[in-house]
This record gives C-alpha cells, structure tokens and sequence, in this order.
C-alpha cells in the first residue's frame, strides 16, 4: 500500500479530484466531478444537499462499497484504489460501520442476536449487550423486529454497526423514515456513540436541522463540495428544531 506523506492521524478521510460516471447506454451522467475533502478523525459530519447531489456516491466510495471513476481516496495513510478485493472486504468488515433508512434487521433473531450477528466476524468486537447499551435498547435486547417502533429498530441497527467497534460509522438517512420525536432519539444514540467511542461518524440528510449538532457540515450540489461549515458549538440533538 502507498502512504501519502501528506496525511497525519488527525485525518480519518481524504479524497482528491474524485470522480463518478455512470454510463447509460449514451448517456453519462457525473456523479462526482472532482471532489477534494478531509474528514477529521472523530468528527461528527453531516452532508447535505438535494437529491442527486453525489452525497451517497460520495458515501458509498469513501465506505468502499464502490469505486471511483478516477481520482483517489485515502483511509487514514492507506490509498484504497491500492487495495485488493479482498483487502476491501477485510476493510468494510473491520474499519466501517454502515446505517442505512432501512433498518435490515433479521426478523426470525431478537435484537440482541441481531447484533452478535457482526460480533462472530469482527477482530475486537463489543460484547453484543455493550453496545446494546450504549443506544440505551438493552430493555428491548430480546424482542424480535417486529416487536420493536421504526426508531427501535434503528437504534438496533446503530448497535450492530457499533458491535464491530468500527472507527467510522456511515450513515444514509438514518432518520428519513422516523417522525421528530423519534428521529431525535435516534440522533442522540449516533451523538453518544460519536462522542463515547470516538467513531467518526458521516451522516446524509436532507434535513437541514440536523446540520445543527454536527461538527463539520459538508454541502453537496451538482456532484461538488460547493461549501463546508465548521461548527464551533454543536447543538445537542434535543435542541434540533425539526
């Protein structure tokens, strides 16, 4: 693997000049045009931008789940065009927590088994219950998914990403599917997990409110940054007006 000199640990992302094209018989439609950002090691950002922008193309490259069409991505001092197929898997499974608007939950495990699911394939897991915890669901560890509210079992899915002790927790609207009230609650489990466990974590929404408790807040538009904003004083998620 190739170090960028250029990186510190401070540094959890980098990207430079990032590219995505999508071909459609004729049709090329850019995704990315020339994305260069840093994500800071333990911030809590949120990118935003109307649909279509390059937010979750954007998500889904840094998180190695695709790849760019040209430009590069760093992890920390590692270049991940540099990594094999393999070493892709090897870094989502251990490195990356991935949250999604749908919860993805197994509907024949409980919670808990739910989230000793990741637990089996991690190399320094949280004990399943630990994490459970930590989104405060630990009263609701045995009910199964259907015995659960949407904000529940997102919170379950919080905890099975948080399980694998990943540095970075991605997620893509994690609350579009949850009312205020419990989007709130949601927010404060991906808060206290930011702040407890020092993850990184990288939040799409088109809620603009939200950009209130992050530390950075990144806008996305036409498949560029077209502005960042560092936030000196977070809001607490309570405060969010929705």
């Amino acid at each position: 693997m190739i170090e960028n000199n250029g990186l510190n640990d401070n540094i959890t992302f980098r990207t430079e000049a990032l590219t995505k094209d999508y071909i459609t018989g004729e049709t090329v439609v850019q995704a990315l045009r020339g994305v260069t950002l840093d994500i800071p090691k333990g911030d809590m950002v949120v990118l935003l931008g109307p649909s279509g922008s390059g937010k979750s193309t954007f998500l889904n490259i840094i998180g190695g789940l695709d790849s760019p069409t040209s430009g590069e991505v760093y992890f920390k001092k590692d270049r991940l065009s540099d990594y094999s197929e393999q070493q892709l898997t090897l870094f989502r499974r251990h490195n990356v927590g991935f949250v999604f608007q749908a919860y993805n939950l197994v509907p024949s495990l409980t919670a808990l088994e739910n989230v000793a699911l990741v637990t089996d394939i991690s190399l320094d897991p949280l004990p399943p219950m630990e994490a459970m915890k930590a989104v405060n669901m630990e009263n609701r560890a045995h009910h199964f998914p259907s015995q659960l509210s949407g904000g529940e079992q997102q919170r379950v899915a919080i905890a099975r990403a948080l399980a694998k002790r990943p540095e970075v927790l991605l997620c893509d609207e994690p609350t579009g599917a949850l009312d205020s009230e419990t989007g709130i609650v949601v927010l404060k489990a991906l808060r206290d997990v930011n702040k407890d466990y020092g993850t990184t974590t990288i939040i799409i929404t088109h809620n603009a409110a939200i950009a209130d408790m992050a530390d950075r807040v990144i806008y996305f538009a036409d498949g560029q940054v077209v502005n960042i904003k560092v936030n000196d004083n977070p809001c607490a998620p309570e405060e969010i007006v929705w």
